[in-house]
């Protein structure tokens, strides 16, 4: 699975820009190096490096993630469209920026926000035992009656296109 995450809409949902940036940073790699190492995906963060004196995009490799920075007068969005385009479908790109993710779903990829990414990504590095000695988990059986309910297909797609994530 090849993911693409918008570094700073990323890093803003976690409590803003404000502060260490590059302190913000070097937690997300961190914890990023170790989701790949459990999961095997292919990850690139792209960041905006329109502020910064760079003319062309510059990539570096941290623990195995591929860092991006647009160049200058090229906002990150218009790099992760084209990142996504080169990639194909079945990219995941994870932003919580609408505008971008109508501009990646209309181009084949699938679309999570940084809240839920964050959520799962936990989940994967710090599982909890919730089944142990709980009856309350266990499937109770029911008497239903009448057509079950069925989830729209584009959900029923979306949760099985996650699974893996």
């Amino acid at each position: 699975m090849r993911i693409i995450i918008d570094g700073y809409n990323y890093i803003g949902r976690q409590g803003g820009l404000r502060g260490n940036i590059e302190e913000k940073r070097t937690r997300l790699m961190a914890d990023l190096a170790r989701y790949r190492a459990l999961k095997g995906h292919t990850i690139t963060v792209i960041f905006d490096g329109g502020r910064s004196e760079n003319v062309f995009d510059e990539q570096i490799s941290i623990h195995g993630i591929s860092v991006c920075f647009s160049r200058r007068g090229e906002v990150a969005d218009d790099m992760i469209v084209r990142r996504m385009t080169t990639e194909g479908p079945g990219t995941v790109v994870v932003t919580s920026d609408r505008v971008l993710q109508d501009r990646v779903q209309s181009g084949g990829a699938l679309v999570v926000s940084s809240g839920e990414f964050e959520r799962r990504m936990k989940d994967a590095l710090f599982p909890t035992d919730t089944t142990a000695g709980s009856m309350a988990h266990q499937k109770q059986p029911t008497s239903k009656k009448g057509q079950a309910y069925r989830r729209p297909k584009k959900e029923r797609r979306h949760t099985l296109q996650l699974k893996n994530l």
